[in-house]
């Protein structure tokens, strides 16, 4: 059985990937086409290259099908519970960052902390009859910070996309979403809390605890974590 690397299927985060990969002398490629989900991995023998969408690779790292995966970090936190018993963080990659933060409306003055949002959404529900809305895609992670924050009296509504137009549809008072220049936070007038930060993501190399490690699997890795230096500990 040869090692089986995920790594994002297209776009600036695969091509980033393979870049990482070239810069520490592997030859990571895709094989053919633009449409074809095949790669190759030179360089290094007993490295299968299999092409994911990033958001596919925290579930396959899971499930034990893939050894290592190329993600974000903020998906892997969000989508496997107890991730910590499931993966292992190898190395940040240096690109793909983004913030997960807590945004509220600008025009909302005297909300600057989470203290403040407690507040106000034991005000809302008081006032309206029901718990201050949060839209967002990342339900477990904010629920998490939320509540070490002691924020209580809202609920969650999941948001897929155009989580910041949320508010001025009405659909939500609040946000908890990705951002990397807050320029689509200023546009939708939305303003980050000053405690609001819930994780700082960018791509990162993970290692699978449930995927098959054989002796074959084992030497592959270490072969890779060689090439790779001190980037990736074993």
């Amino acid at each position: 059985m040869n090692l089986k690397l995920g790594v994002p299927s297209k776009g600036r985060l695969m091509e980033k990937t393979f870049a990482w990969f070239g810069a520490r002398g592997l030859d990571v490629r895709r094989a053919g086409s633009d449409r074809e989900y095949a790669g190759l991995v030179g360089g290094i023998d007993g490295v299968d290259l299999v092409l994911l969408s990033a958001g596919e690779i925290p579930r396959e790292l899971n499930a034990g099908r893939i050894h290592l995966g190329v993600t974000g970090s903020d998906l892997v936190r969000e989508r496997i519970p107890a991730w910590r018993d499931r993966v292992e963080e190898l190395a940040g990659m240096g690109f793909g960052q983004a913030d997960l933060i807590v945004a509220v409306p600008k025009c909302w003055v005297d909300v600057e902390t989470l203290e403040d949002l407690d507040a106000v959404a034991a005000a809302f529900r008081a006032t309206h009859g029901y718990r201050l809305r949060i839209a967002t895609k990342y339900h477990r992670l904010v629920r998490e910070f939320l509540r070490r924050a002691g924020v209580a009296d809202y609920q969650l509504v999941d948001s897929q996309g155009a989580t910041e137009g949320t508010v001025k549809n009405l659909t939500a008072e609040a946000v908890a979403d990705i951002t990397s220049t807050g320029d689509t936070l200023r546009a939708n007038h939305l303003k980050l809390l000053s405690d609001g930060l819930i994780h700082r993501s960018q791509a990162t190399l993970f290692r699978s605890k449930s995927a098959a490690w054989t002796a074959e699997t084992r030497a592959a890795f270490d072969a890779l974590s060689d090439r790779l230096g001190e980037t990736a500990g074993r």
